[in-house]
Parts: structure tokens; sequence; C-alpha cells
């Protein structure tokens, strides 16, 4: 029997074709449970997988690279480990202090305001990753290590017809037919290349992971270092951050990404003897997007984490991001499925998934995509930015919002001295 997506109504009983009205002729089965495919294991699939498992949706997770991991800076906020209950194990370290370099190396502690509770986690990617994988399979989603070739779309998706998800694995093709499809696999997606939803600019991230000796490791314990300037990045920033044993040494750009080797000399110079006894162990690439996709949603299929465009401007993060929009997603189509029981449709997606997400984060990127336009236009813009990241009040609102994710609230009077400190560092500049 077919379903209409127009009408909300429950999966029904099949009645076989030799149907009579004698009980003894009616073959009834089970009724169906909603089937839903999340394509991509990083934070985003993971945490969508779990929502969708431990909500009664039949849930299939396709990672092509479970041994993979994503090049990244590897810093999740505060709140991220109560509210995604990640353990401490999983936390490399503890930052406690953050040192920023201007491009005239002048350089500010960037972490005075911080209470004693409060430290940026330290994360390496592939543990994270894997730990969210696991919880969404303990929930129930099925883990498929494999890679996502295409995806056939229904003939008309109001129609409640499947989507067919084909795959590798090991070299054998397989496909599977779900009624839900969920995007989390990356700035290059397949899912949103196959319902047409749009290009953005991205950023290309490059990273080296340098073993330090233990008396220079020493000197990281607890630091990490952002260095901005031309000589680093046109339009981003290079970083040194800290993981269990070793550094992760990277940058990132927009606009020249054919340059990025030299970047990477320019972080490694800027860093300099403090991490010129290393030894390279592993060197990442890896796509970032810089703005949402202009359609997030299409028919069944909805997009989450860098298949979005989930990343921030200005500090380039999208860890939490990823695994937020992942759960809302998630939660949505359990809510609108009435758990796993009714068929879904667009609108439903929308409401209950682009609705809140815009409305929980919209303000928060339109902020930092507009203080990125002011402060990393060029290295007079960045030396104003640094001067400014030594005001404690500065300091104090910029980690009150990166670790608990939401805009802070502040005081008027230390605002408008915030703001006129602002305008007196562009006016010395030459911005203003």
């Amino acid at each position: 029997m077919a379903l209409s997506s127009s009408l909300h109504i429950p999966y029904l009983p099949t009645i076989s074709s030799n149907y009579s009205p004698s009980p003894s002729n009616l073959n009834i089965t089970a009724p169906k449970t909603l089937r839903a495919a999340v394509i991509g294991g990083g934070p985003a699939g993971a945490c969508a997988a779990e929502a969708l498992s431990s909500g009664g949706v039949e849930t299939f997770l396709f990672e092509r690279n479970v041994a993979g991991s994503k090049p990244c800076g590897g810093a999740i906020p505060l709140c991220m480990l109560d509210e995604f209950s990640i353990p401490r194990a999983i936390v490399d370290r503890e930052v406690t202090r953050m040192r920023i370099f201007s491009p005239s190396n002048l350089s500010i502690d960037f972490g005075k305001t911080l209470l004693p509770s409060e430290f940026i986690a330290m994360t390496r990617r592939e543990i994270l990753d894997s730990f969210l994988r696991a919880r969404a399979e303990s929930s129930g989603a099925r883990l498929i290590s494999g890679l996502v070739t295409h995806i056939d779309l229904p003939a008309h998706v109001d129609s409640g017809g499947p989507y067919v998800i084909h795959y590798n694995v090991e070299g054998c093709k397989k496909n599977v037919k779900v009624d839900v499809v969920i995007g989390a696999d990356g700035a290059h997606s397949k899912v949103a290349r196959c319902i047409g939803a749009g290009n953005y600019e991205y950023a290309l991230a490059f990273q080296e992971r340098i073993k330090l000796p233990d008396d220079e490791m020493e000197y990281y314990k607890d630091l990490a270092e952002m260095y901005v300037g031309d000589d680093v990045s046109p339009d981003f920033y290079g970083w040194v951050f800290p993981k269990c044993d070793h550094v992760a040494v990277g940058t990132g750009t927009v606009k020249s990404k054919s340059d990025l080797k030299k970047f990477q000399h320019g972080i490694r110079a800027r860093a300099g003897s403090k991490i010129r006894g290393g030894k390279v162990f592993k060197v990442e690439a890896h796509p970032i997007p810089e703005h949402p996709r202009p359609i997030r949603v299409r028919g069944r299929v909805a997009l989450v984490g860098d298949a979005a465009g989930y990343v921030t401007k200005c500090s380039g993060e999208g860890i939490y991001f990823a695994a937020k929009s992942g759960r809302i997603c998630g939660q949505a189509v359990v809510a609108a499925s009435e758990g796993g029981t009714q068929m879904i449709k667009e609108e439903d997606l929308k409401r209950e998934y682009l609705r809140k997400w815009d409305g929980e984060y919209k303000n928060m990127f339109r902020f930092l995509d507009l203080l990125q336009n002011v402060f990393y236009g060029s290295n007079a813009n960045r030396e104003a930015l640094v001067e400014l990241c030594a005001d404690e009040y500065v300091q104090r609102m910029t980690f009150e919002s990166y670790l608990y994710k939401k805009m802070a609230k502040g005081n008027p009077w230390e605002d408008t001295k915030m703001l006129m400190n602002t305008i007196g560092s562009l006016i010395k500049c030459n911005i203003v």
C-alpha cells in the first residue's frame, strides 16, 4: 500500500492480495518502522544516529574510514562535556592558558578571566569520533564501514517512496532502502550534491602533528597558541594546540589555497624554537565550510555539520555545532515520526530541525561573520584585534560565549567602554 507523505498517517499493516473478509484469510504483518540512513560517522553523523536509534527509528550509519581522523584543532567547549556526556578520559589536555600573537609578535595571554573550574578541552578526533560512533551503535544504530557511491531519489518524494543508498564494502556493491537520509559527509558532501543543495565557499586546513621532547612538551602542558598575520594566513589564523603527547600545528585559508604550504612554514617559523626539536609524524589536510549552504533540507533529506556549513567564522569551530545539529536533526525525525511509526515530510524537517537550529544559532553565526570581516582583513586589523584581547572584559565575554555556546549578556557600561576601545584601536591602526 503506497503511503502519501502529505497525509500524516501511521504505517498500516499489509493485506495479502487474496484477501477475503474471513479472518482465516487475513495475512497481517507487523507495522513497519521508519528507516533512516546517516551518511558520515563524525560527530554530526554519530550524534544524529544515536538520537534516531534511541528514539525508535531503524538507523544505518555509514562511515567509509572508521580508522581515519579529520585534521582539526580538536578543541571542544566546556558545555559539550556535560551536554553530550563526554568522559574526561577522552580529553587529552585541559587548556587554561590561551596565548595570541599579533603580526608584530605582540603576545596577549587570553585566559586570565577563566574560573578555576573552566578550561578548553583538547581532544583527538580519532578518539572522540570513535567514542561517539560506539555510543550510537550501543543505542541500536547499525554501523556500516563502507563508501556510499550514490543515492537514488524517489520519483515522487510526496509518494513516500524510498531513497536507495548504494555503497561498497570491501569491493562488494550493496544497497539499502530507507525513508529518511541525513547527510553528515563533510564539506564536499555527496548527499548535498544529490539533492542540489548549492555550493559554498570553503577554507582548506593543513595540520602537522609534531612529537616534542618531554621537556618541550611540558611548555604546552596547559597552553594553546594562536598566531595571526599575513605570513600564517591572509584570512584565518595559525595554531599550536597541545594533544596527549604531541602538538597539532596548522593553518587554514579560503583566499590562497595554493599557498597553504607557505603559510604552514610561516606558523612553524613563528612558533620557532618551541617546536623546532619535534618530529612530524602525521600530515593532514581537509576542507572547512565558510557559511551554511543555500539549501539544508529537501524532501526527506537533511544536511548537518560541515555538510550543512555549520562552522563559525573567526574561530573556525565546528565540532560542537556538528554534534548539536546532528542531535537536533535526529530528534526532529523522531518527533515528527512519533518514534518511528509515521512517515515524515519536508515540512516536518524544516519545522522541527531548521527552525530550532536557526532560532538558537543564526545570530551567533552572523556576529562571528561580522567580527571576521572587521578584524581579519589586514595586518593592521589583526593588531587591533590582539590589542583588544588584552581587555579582561573582552576575554570574559568571549569565554562566556565560547564555553557555554550562548551569546553572553554584558554590562551596558562595560559594553560601551568596549565599543569605544574598539573604535580607538581601529583608529590607532589607521583602519577608521
